[in-house]
């Protein structure tokens, strides 16, 4: 049976360029980067090229790009790092609908006791810059915010943003996880001080990230122990990763346009053809102001993991905005940050592309959806117990 993939934010498959880019590195040319000798400092000349490919997607200078190990110690690098370089400021602002990577290590500095300000949404997603303002003062040592949502794919007004919390000689930081090679950046015309992103959600491997840090910014180390990366993240360089992240930006880069033309018509084909199908359905999260890959949607009264079982079945991956911890009876954080009623947001699907999908795969779950739809509603108590109360 074949796979389709429409879990493309979770994470993705690595390119075949990427794959052949990096092959050497594991057995050929295997040479510590820092080394004295050629053998070493031949490595080390393709980790630069690979630095200078980052830098061109975003829009920097090489010398502002750290490699790390992924997205996660990025956004942890950015966070404590800041707080570390300016210890007398105790106050941090971030939002309630941030990816755990950045939510919980906040939530950990509150129990250390900081003051912690958690930005909300409305039910569109959408983040109140009056409220941001409110809250930035003098004892304001950070501000992080997403660039845009994992679970919808809200955008959000990154650059506005960044104005704002400069004009006030505040630190910066968005976590770009899943911005990078879907919307074009600039960061030499940006305000931006520190930004993350991680190399398997463009199509390179896992254990490779960056964080960007402009040229400036007031940054602790977050690993000691070596000189690698200028003396800012220490730690012998995933060369083998490295290479292929360069070569993912490279394509990512080339394929920009396709993203937000032929990718983007894909996902609304899905998404419009799923929601005439299925009745009781609704998209999650502002259609504008949106990544040009994801959809999330609601169906009334059935369950996000049911859906996904019997998708598994035909083969087709997506996933849930439903309980992310074992046991939990609880919906995304996302979803009730917005209001989305319980009913809705338990039976919440994300579904992702990438420049991979096709409209035969799209197709094929459009046909699929309205069959799993009908059959776990059948099914439901919830459906039967509405029905009973609309019968009295």
């Amino acid at each position: 049976m074949k796979t389709i993939y429409f879990d493309n934010n979770a994470t993705t498959r690595v390119a075949d360029e990427v794959y052949q880019a990096m092959e050497p590195y594991f057995r050929t040319l295997y040479g510590n980067p820092s080394s004295m000798h050629t053998f070493g400092g031949q490595v080390g000349i393709k980790v630069r090229e690979a630095r200078e490919s980052v830098a061109r997607l975003l829009g920097c200078d090489p010398s502002e790009v750290i490699f790390t190990s992924c997205g996660t110690e990025s956004d942890s690098s950015a966070i404590l790092g800041t707080l570390s370089a300016v210890p007398h400021r105790r106050k941090v602002i971030t939002t309630r609908v941030e990816h755990p990577a950045v939510l919980t290590v906040c939530r950990d500095l509150e129990n250390r006791g900081y003051i912690v300000i958690e930005l909300s949404v409305d039910k569109l997603g959408r983040l109140d810059l009056n409220e941001l303002e409110h809250h930035l003062d003098d004892d304001t040592a950070l501000v992080t915010i997403m660039s845009a949502n994992n679970e919808t794919g809200v955008i959000f007004p990154i650059e506005q943003i960044a104005e704002m919390v400069a004009g006030r000689g505040i630190t910066f930081h968005t976590d770009a996880v899943q911005v990078v090679g879907k919307v074009p950046l600039n960061l030499a015309k940006s305000r931006i001080n520190l930004l993350s992103l991680s190399g398997h959600k463009l199509h390179a491997p896992k254990g490779v990230g960056v964080l960007y840090v402009r040229r400036g910014t007031r940054i602790a180390p977050f690993l000691l122990g070596g000189h690698q990366e200028g003396g800012r993240r220490a730690g012998t360089e995933n060369v083998p990763g490295i290479i292929g992240l360069g070569k993912a930006c490279e394509l990512a880069l080339a394929n920009m346009e396709d993203e937000n033309t032929r990718v983007k018509a894909l996902r609304d084909r899905l998404e419009t053809s799923i929601l005439k199908a299925c009745s009781d359905s609704r998209i999650n999260g502002d259609t504008e102001a949106r990544l040009p890959n994801t959809t999330n949607i609601s169906f009334e009264f059935i369950e996000g993991e049911a859906i996904l079982l019997l998708l598994d079945r035909f083969g087709i991956c997506a996933s849930s905005g439903s309980a992310c911890t074992s046991g939990s009876l609880e919906p995304s954080h996302v979803l009730r940050a917005m209001g989305v009623p319980f009913t809705a947001a338990h039976g919440s699907i994300r579904f992702s592309l990438s420049r991979y999908n096709t409209q035969d795969e799209v197709d094929f779950t459009i046909d699929k959806m309205p069959q799993i739809i009908t059959r776990l509603r059948e099914l439901s108590p919830f459906v039967q117990g509405a029905a009973a109360a609309a019968g009295r």
